[in-house]
Order: C-alpha cells, then structure tokens, then sequence
C-alpha cells in the first residue's frame, strides 16, 4: 500500500519540532558542560513488531515512513472491521426473521432441541431459544419475560442493554422489562418495570429457557403464555396516582399484546 504523502508535512513539522526540542537541549546540556542523555537521542535504528525503523539524525528514512503509514493504515481498517461487524451480524439475523414472516415485535420460538446440524454458532442442545427484534421507532416497548429464563436484550451493534431471566433484575422469575429508544424523555412508570435504554431503535431479545426432566414441551408452553411484546402506555401499570395528580401523565388502563410463532 502506498503512503498517503498528503500527511508527510504533518511528520515533517512534527520531526522538525523533535529537532528542535532537541537541539535546545543539547545547547543548555552544552553549556553546563555535560553530555546529551540518551534517552534525548534518536537512535540509528528501533527493532518494532513490524521490523527495523531507521532514521538519521532523527528523521526516518522514506522506508520506515511507508512502513508506519500502511501500518496505521492496516490498523486502522482492522478496528473499523471489529467495530462493525456486530451491527452486520445483527442486521443479518433481522433479515433471517423477517424472511420467514416473523416481523419485528414478533417472538420466534424454536420448540425443538438443537443438535449438530443446527446451524448456530453457540447454541446448545438443552435449552429452548426464543428471538425477536423490538421495534422502538414509535416509542418505548414493553417486553414480558417469562419465568426459568436466561439471556440479554442488545441494541442494533450488539451492544448490551440489559440481561433478563436468571442473570438479570427478574432472577429467573419473570418479569416486565421497559426499552427506552434513544433520546426518549417522556414519562416513565414508578415501578412495576425494569427499564432500559438502547442507544439503537431497534433491540434484539435473544433468551433460552431452561427444561425438566428432558422435556422441552413445558418450557415451550409456559413461554409462549407468558413472553409479551407490546408498547408502553404512559399512566398506565406502574404510575401512581400520586403521579398522575402532578398533570404530566394521565392514568390509563394497561394494554398488551404478543405474537409467537
């Protein structure tokens, strides 16, 4: 790869101040009499992880400057690499679930064990895995976790949110999870919920239930009961009245709704 030479003068102004820097100091260590400490001098050569860097009296030679360029380069495109394929990952998995009719807010169960001809990469074969993706364009939802479960809610670049079931607030018994989207400043429930803001407008609800007696038929039923996924109605469960006597909500009746496929 060929240097950018457009960013040589920004080195060249950096070394000339390095020389500088340098030449004044030898001219104050000089008349104290003393020498230059070494660790003011620029070596001839730096054995790096990337090979030897040379450079006369402090400049690096047009080598070395190509090598650290395309070196930044390298790095640079690897972090952009690292940082972006959690968001193409999970822009994947919405495609999949739209592609076989599961829209978003819509709960994907997989009744069936796993086994080695599943095609995931870190499924096991003992747990029931249920999926969706949380639209909150339209303002914050609510999601219903049911009981004897484990996972996490991640945003858009799979970045976590929150964990639900055995590892989060519910504790593996259950409970009303409230996704905030980003920028959201209305009105929030006093309690009854655990809330959550995702930095992305949509969310992706990933869990798996736990089963008895190698039974998955149970798990799958009580799931399908009791996971919901619908919007978030401001006054409604969790707001007090003494809230709703402030005038900034109106107490509404809870509404709820949930499609598992």
């Amino acid at each position: 790869m060929k240097p950018n030479y457009s960013r040589r003068p920004r080195l060249m102004m950096l070394l000339a101040a390095s020389s500088f820097l340098v030449s004044t100091t030898a001219t104050t260590t000089a008349q104290a009499g003393d020498k230059i400490p070494p660790t003011l001098i620029t070596p001839d050569t730096v054995e790096t992880r990337i090979g030897k860097l040379q450079f006369k009296d402090g400049a690096p030679s047009l080598e070395t400057v190509e090598k650290v360029y395309d070196t930044l380069d390298f790095t640079r495109g690897l972090d952009a690499f690292l940082n972006s394929y959690g968001g193409a990952s999970a822009y994947a998995i919405r495609q999949v679930l739209l592609s076989i009719g599961a829209e978003d807010n819509s709960v994907t169960i997989y009744p069936e064990l796993m086994d080695s001809k599943s095609l995931f990469l870190t499924a096991n074969a003992d747990t029931v895995y249920y999926f969706s993706i949380v639209d909150l364009t339209k303002g914050p939802v609510v999601v219903d976790q049911p009981p004897k479960g484990l996972g996490t809610i991640n945003d858009m670049w799979f970045g976590w949110i929150i964990d639900v079931g055995f590892p989060g607030p519910d504790r593996g018994e259950g409970g009303r999870y409230l996704l905030l989207p980003p920028g959201y400043d209305g009105p929030i429930p006093d309690g009854g919920f655990y809330v959550a803001r995702s930095k992305t407008t949509r969310a992706i609800y990933a869990a798996r239930a736990f089963i008895a007696d190698k039974d998955p038929k149970p798990t799958v039923e009580l799931s399908k009961k009791t996971i919901k996924i619908y919007p978030y109605t401001p006054g409604g469960l969790g707001t007090s009245v003494a809230t709703a006597l402030k005038g900034k909500v109106r107490l509404e009746p809870n509404r709820s709704r949930v499609q598992v496929r």
